[in-house]
């Protein structure tokens, strides 16, 4: 019988397609997926520790397999990812019963990691950080598509294991091999670049996937095209600061604008979206794709943090509250509609009444439709980690309560002002809500359920908005089905 694996995934999009990219390289092995950690043969953890309450989710379910290890002594468990790059081998000193231990630019060595693990007997960590070499070594994602069972619906960014409440839905694409009414997703993750170089004084990111990397434009448009020709429609770039990608050319050097271009050619390719940027890189030239790109989407994903000056400053954002203000401007003169998500921390340290109304009043002049919203977390070796912090945590849950509200109702009124509209929606599958209707997304990323027949999951539709939801849209359609 063929041996199976099973994976857990933590965290945002990048985890997600990293995990793809695991199931990819032990495929090779004659290694399959299974749902079910009791029929597996390897059980892998792919982490994420931007914050305190996932990184001990994963110690906690750790230890709610420890007894399968028990049952199953040749059982493999291994713990990838960010948490694993930050904590090393301190893993297997917490968790003796663990096997391998790879950080996110190891994960094709998985299949040498588990050989010598039985051949050695000792536990096997590689958190190091060999920049491209993971691409270079993995099958491409357009290799894998056998039919798989319909959709079940995925985590959003940062929320799977995440105690706090957030504001708004911000609905991602399936990555590629996930089935929509039985065959593959139209669409589809790919890594461009990966780190960051920021260094955010909150963020644990640049110690846990190294400095900014990117691949190079052949190599990327070589994958996106191998997914357009297995009938991806839509393909979502990946990075933790996609719009920093300085990308290889044979006789230079390309830009996140020119790359933006180049996808914006391929044959097949009929929707466009990338996550996540920073507003250090929003650069001009990039902002004027938007005026030219029809393929790309009317929704841009930037992360603010806060509304406050001081308080940016303290978490070295590199901005001013004017200067995002600034780029929001210029962006809705080149895409006049373009609907604007972000990211809040609430309760930094030091912040004060003043810079939290500061940040309600960026959400009242910005018009946000989604936000990904938190209670500051504080990240071991980070220089935030080290700053005072005296404001009440009741206090910092009030402040993130009425954020939340806020940023919601804005975004049902955005909604409301769509009933009556049509818009052009790629078909996913069936509805989460109700499995004989169908669900869409449309281009500034809203999530409609519509009646309609299976056959048109994986192509576009035109469907008239009749109502507005609080988290999503209903429809009727008015493309001639065929």
């Amino acid at each position: 019988m063929a041996k199976k694996l099973y994976i857990k995934t933590f965290g945002c999009q990048m985890n997600e397609y990293d995990s793809d990219r695991m199931a990819d390289v032990l495929a090779a092995e004659g290694i399959e997926k299974t749902d079910f950690p009791e029929e597996a043969d390897v059980i892998l953890f792919n982490t994420c520790s931007v914050r305190e309450k996932a990184q001990e989710k994963v110690f906690h379910d750790l230890g709610r397999v420890r007894h399968l290890k028990l049952q199953k002594p040749d059982l493999v468990i291994g713990v990838g990812g960010c948490v694993a790059s930050q904590e090393g081998t301190a893993i297997v000193e917490r968790a003796p019963f663990v096997d391998i231990v790879f950080g996110p630019q190891t994960l094709h060595r998985l299949p040498q990691l588990i050989r010598e693990r039985r051949a050695s007997g000792r536990p096997q960590v590689d958190t190091s950080f060999p920049e491209l070499e993971k691409f270079d070594r993995l099958t491409p994602a357009y290799v894998r598509m056998e039919k798989l069972p319909p959709a079940t619906g995925r985590p959003e960014p940062g929320t799977a294991n995440d105690a706090e409440p957030r504001s708004g839905e911000l609905p991602s694409p399936p990555p590629v091999g996930r089935g929509l009414g039985g065959g593959q997703s139209p669409s589809a993750f790919v890594s461009v670049m990966e780190g960051c170089s920021k260094y955010c004084t909150f963020c644990i990111v640049p110690y846990t996937r190294g400095e900014e990397v990117s691949r190079p434009v052949g190599d990327v448009l070589a994958e996106i095209a191998g997914l357009a020709g297995q009938g991806v429609k839509e393909v979502t770039l990946l990075g933790q600061n996609v719009n920093a990608y300085r990308g290889a050319l044979p006789d230079g050097e390309a830009d996140f604008a020119l790359l933006l271009e180049c996808v914006h050619e391929l044959p097949g390719i009929e929707r466009i979206r990338y996550t996540t940027s920073h507003p250090r890189e929003m650069a001009q030239r990039l902002i004027d794709v938007y005026a030219r790109l029809p393929k790309l989407v009317s929704h841009l994903h930037l992360p603010v943090q806060s509304g406050s000056d001081r308080i940016l400053a303290a978490m070295k954002r590199g901005y001013t509250a004017l200067e995002y203000k600034s780029i929001v401007r210029r962006l809705r003169a080149a895409r006049p509609d373009i609907s604007m998500s972000t990211d809040f921390i609430v309760g930094f340290p030091g912040e004060s009444a003043a810079d939290f109304e500061a940040s309600m009043k960026l959400i009242e002049e910005v018009g946000f439709d989604a936000s990904f919203s938190f209670v500051y977390s504080p990240r071991p070796g980070t220089p935030a980690a080290e700053l005072a912090d005296d404001t009440p945590h009741e206090l910092k849950i009030e402040r993130l309560m009425r954020l939340q509200k806020r940023i919601e109702e804005q975004a049902l009124a955005i909604s409301e002002g769509m009933v009556g509209s049509v818009q052009r929606v790629l078909v996913e599958g069936p509805s989460k809500k109700d499995a004989g209707e169908l669900a869409g997304r449309t281009d500034n990323n809203r999530i409609v359920n519509f009646a309609g027949r299976p056959r048109l999951t994986g192509s576009f539709a035109d469907v008239t908005i009749t109502a507005a939801m609080p988290h999503s849209l209903r429809g009727e359609i008015v493309t001639r089905e065929p």
